[in-house]
């Protein structure tokens, strides 16, 4: 894979902030940390502040953008919206192009932080567009063509 990064540090070997923050509410003992069972109104409050936390990290955190074989930015396109892939780290990345069955071309990327693709990138796609993180992961999440997510 080849990196052409904008002088952004490369997120290396440490773990990500989002991977840690996904592991935030896993305890050793899930009995103990079971909290009694939340109204439905503390759920969605809970929730919706959960995202925002996590859609932070996303704003602060650089991720590698991969681009297709014509040089144009990695996106997909389902019902109707546009998602550019990007990907936490290498191994990420190297998962998705195995599942795409290009795993054996190199693969080319640039390190972007994830407010300049959200501020930046997004609204430069035709219609509405959001990105997918670790697209075919289940530990992806999709920064959808909301207000509040990305510009109107």
């Amino acid at each position: 894979m080849t990196d052409h990064g904008d002088d952004i540090p490369e997120p290396g070997r440490r773990r990500s902030r989002l991977a840690d923050l996904a592991d935030w509410t896993v305890s050793e003992d899930p009995v103990k940390a079971a909290p009694p069972e939340p109204e439905p109104e503390q759920s969605l409050s809970s929730a919706r502040r959960a995202f925002a936390i996590l859609l932070g990290e996303f704003r602060r955190t650089a991720v590698l953008v991969p681009f297709d074989t014509y040089g144009s930015l990695w996106t997909a396109d389902q019902n109707g919206v546009r998602w550019i892939c990007a990907f936490s780290n290498e191994e990420a990345l190297a998962r998705f192009a195995q599942a795409q069955g290009d795993g054996e071309r190199e693969w080319t990327y640039r390190t972007i932080l994830g407010a300049r693709l959200l501020d930046a990138m997004v609204p430069m796609l035709p219609g509405p567009a959001g990105v997918a993180l670790d697209a075919g992961s289940t530990d992806g999440v999709l920064f959808p063509p909301l207000a509040g997510i990305v510009p109107d």
